[in-house]
Parts: C-alpha cells; sequence; structure tokens
C-alpha cells in the first residue's frame, strides 16, 4: 500500500472557517452527539510545509508492532453510525486496535470535523461527510486523498453516487450509505384516501391524499420545519417536480424564478394539512397512522410487509400534464480520511474493510443501505427487503445539492426566508426576493 503524502493545508482560509464555526457553536447548544469532541481553533499549531515532515509524524503515531492502536472516528448519529459499529469488531480484532466512535448530529459533525482539520495531527482517523460538504472540505484540504493512497472505485458501486465523491481524477470520498429522498407513506390512510399508492404520480395526488387525511382528521403531510437546512431537504423533491433548482449552471442563485414561486405556494398548502415535527416524529407518525405522508429518507424506516408504513419514489411532475423531471435528491452519507488523521495508513485499511462488498451486503440486516448492485440487486436480499428496489432506482439517477463551498450557510439563509413564508410573515414574491438578494451576496 501507498504511503500517505499529505498536502500542505490552506490554513489561513481553514482557520476563518473554523473560526466562524466555533463562533456558531458557542451561539447553539449541542445536539445529539455523543461526546463533544470539537477543539478550538486557537489551540492549533502551524502546519509543517515539508510534506514528507509531515508524512513521518503521521506514521510516528501509528502504534508499534504488538501495542495496540486507538483510533477515533467521528460519524453521522443514528442508524448510520450504528451500521459501522456492527462491522467493527472484526476489524478490532484482525488488526489489534480499540475503536473510538463519536456520533454526531448533522451540524455538529459538520464543525467537529472543521474544527479539528486546524491541527497539525488531528483527533479523527475517518469521517463521515455529507455531500454537500464536499467543496468546502477539498477547497481547504481537509480530506486526505485516497487516490494517491491506492484506492479506487470498482465497477460495483454505483456510478453516479461517485460523483461528489471527486475533485478531477482524485476521489476523497467513498459512498458509503445510499441516502437518498423518498415518498414515505402509510398503506391504510392513502388506501383510505381513495388511492392505491401506484397511483400517486404527481404532486396533485399527493395533496389530495393529503387533504383527505386531514379532512379524516389526522395530519395529511409532517414535515421538518426546525433547521434551514431540514426545511430546504424537504422541500428540494418538490422544486424538482416543478422543473427548479437553487443554482443556475453557473452555480449563481436562482431562487426568485417562476418555478420556484409555485413550488412555494404548493408547499405552502401541502404542510397546512399536517404538521412541523422532528425527524424521529416524523418516521413514527406516518408508521402509527396519525400523518399519512412525508418526505424522507432510507436511514430513517426500514419498512417490511407487514409494516404500516412503506416509501416510494417521490412524485416526477406536478400535474398529470406536467413535464416528468428527476426528483431524488441524493443525501449518501460518504466517508473519508482526515488529511491530519493519527493513524492514515490503517484508517485506509479501515475504510476499504468497510467498503468490501460482503461486508455491505452484511451491513443491510442492520439497516445500512450500500450504493453497490451486488447489494441492492441481490435476490435473496430482495426477497427480505423489497423496498431497496426503489433505493436502487433512485441512487441510479439522483440529483445532487450544488457543490458549492458556501452550501451550509446558503441553506440557512434560504431556509430562514421559506420558514417566513410558510409562517405568513412575507409574502412568496417578498421571501423569495429578499432570499436572492442574500444569496447573491453571498455567492460574490
Amino acid at each position: 500500500m501507498e504511503k500517505m503524502y499529505m498536502k500542505k493545508m490552506k490554513m489561513k482560509n481553514l482557520k476563518l472557517l473554523a473560526a466562524g464555526l466555533a463562533m456558531t457553536a458557542s451561539l447553539t447548544a449541542c445536539g445529539s452527539s455523543v461526546r463533544e469532541t470539537v477543539q478550538s481553533a486557537d489551540s492549533s499549531t502551524e502546519t509543517k510545509t515539508n510534506s514528507a515532515m509531515q508524512s513521518e509524524n503521521s506514521q510516528a503515531q501509528e502504534a508499534a508492532p504488538g501495542e495496540t492502536a486507538e483510533m477515533t472516528l467521528i460519524l453521522r448519529g443514528g442508524s448510520y453510525a450504528e451500521v459501522i459499529k456492527k462491522a467493527l469488531p472484526d476489524f478490532e480484532a484482525d488488526h489489534n486496535c480499540k475503536i473510538e466512535v463519536l456520533e454526531m448530529s448533522f451540524d455538529d459533525l459538520h464543525t467537529g470535523i472543521a474544527l479539528d482539520a486546524v491541527n497539525e495531527t488531528g483527533t479523527y482517523d475517518l469521517c463521515m461527510v455529507d455531500g454537500s460538504w464536499m467543496a468546502e472540505f477539498t477547497e481547504n484540504n481537509v480530506l486526505a486523498n485516497l487516490s494517491e493512497m491506492g484506492y479506487q472505485f470498482d465497477n460495483d458501486i454505483i456510478p453516479n453516487t461517485t460523483r461528489i465523491c471527486m475533485v478531477g481524477d482524485d476521489i476523497y470520498l467513498a459512498p458509503y450509505f445510499g441516502n437518498v429522498t423518498v415518498l414515505l407513506y402509510n398503506k391504510a390512510n392513502v388506501e383510505a384516501a381513495g388511492y392505491k399508492p401506484e397511483e400517486i404520480t404527481t404532486l396533485e395526488d399527493m395533496l389530495a391524499v393529503a387533504k383527505a387525511s386531514k379532512e379524516s382528521g389526522i395530519n395529511g403531510f409532517a414535515y421538518r420545519g426546525d433547521t434551514g437546512d431540514n426545511i430546504v431537504s424537504d422541500f428540494l423533491p418538490i422544486l424538482l417536480a416543478y422543473g427548479g433548482w437553487v443554482v443556475d449552471d453557473n452555480n449563481k442563485p436562482s431562487v426568485n424564478t417562476a418555478e420556484f414561486a409555485e413550488a412555494v405556494n404548493y408547499y405552502t398548502e401541502l404542510i397546512k394539512t399536517g404538521a412541523a415535527m422532528s425527524k424521529d416524529d416524523v418516521t413514527a407518525a406516518v408508521d402509527n397512522g396519525s400523518a399519512a405522508l412525508a418526505i424522507g429518507w432510507p436511514g430513517w424506516y426500514v419498512p417490511s410487509a407487514d409494516s404500516a408504513a412503506n416509501y416510494m419514489v417521490s412524485p416526477a411532475k406536478a400535474a398529470k400534464d406536467g413535464q416528468v423531471y428527476n426528483t431524488s435528491e441524493y443525501g449518501t452519507w460518504t466517508i473519508g480520511i482526515p488529511a491530519n488523521s493519527p493513524h492514515p495508513d490503517l484508517a485506509y485499511e479501515l475504510l476499504q474493510y468497510i467498503m468490501d462488498p460482503q461486508v455491505q451486503l452484511e451491513s443491510i440486516a442492520n439497516g445500512g443501505v450500500p450504493c453497490r448492485y451486488s447489494c441492492l440487486t441481490n435476490e435473496e436480499i430482495l426477497n427480505e427487503y423489497p423496498h431497496l428496489e426503489t433505493v436502487c432506482k433512485a441512487l441510479e439517477s439522483g440529483v445532487y445539492r450544488p457543490a458549492i463551498a458556501e452550501w451550509t450557510e446558503f441553506t440557512n439563509i434560504l431556509g430562514a426566508e421559506m420558514g417566513s413564508i410558510m409562517a405568513g410573515v412575507k409574502t412568496t414574491e417578498q421571501g423569495l426576493a429578499d432570499a436572492q438578494a442574500q444569496l447573491e451576496l453571498l455567492m460574490q
């Protein structure tokens, strides 16, 4: 295996990023992380400019022969981390190491990785990365170049899931958990509304089911309204069905458009049939029948033939005579190695192990959603988990959120303005105009 030679980090940009995140973290209570690990940017030291010296320092952190190496992983909490944790005991036994897993909320994970990246030798050996952070992290050399370490994608990995993992021909991340938006539905509630699941082909159908459910005394549509990112993420499949998007072909903001306004007006009407909830409450409501529909992710819910709920691809068009669009939004969780990993060689072996086809096949029983054809088209697997056929189709042609370094702040701005529209504080026209102006300023 090739040894890792880390690139010189863009310390100035990264320290500015870390300082901003530290200020945000000080104003915001931590979420569901198991243990807080973010370190102050002020405690960082200057990165050595000689890459060979960096490599030697990293290798010095590796355990001596016979000693037990202690590794630390920083992962997205919930089912995403649980699947990896179930696979670790065999690796620990075979490699004489002990692995600590830190489970973090979405925002804490982003902050934790970014703040630790300013240190010469970091805390984390493996990190889980949302695709929307890719541009920011690679621009600031937060991640190790996996191609330089010898990593390659095999033909079994669904090709479209690798696009967000690369810069040019260089690989920085591996697609681990195939999260892609789906329409969660309660089987009995859909039937009571006079529909079969396969008949929900348009947003008009979706609204009809939600309204009928509301009239019957239950929530029609359950949604998340707690953060800007969640508001935007739940809304994007609706926007796609109208043919709109958040940026144009040049990554310039495009939220003040006719398509965007139509989608927002529809969404405002849709949410009136239900209520805002946390992620766990959304899935529980659809499962227990107190809500009919919700936008969700495969990592939230594992349906079976006997379960009360199931999921399908979100409607691909707004109306029956409307144009068909791809409405599956990628939220794939990837794994990578921090550029300042204390055990880079061992971390690389762990990444290869976690991405192994057999290890990923076995992960399905623990709630995993691999990005591999051999896993998602396996006949025995589909007999037990038929919903994975839907996931596979969605993963083949999903839509990535924009690969821009400003995406986190972008969603905060857009989500706040959408929240004002949804609450009736602003009109659609005013809210989108305000969002467009702020986003143009951000993207200058």
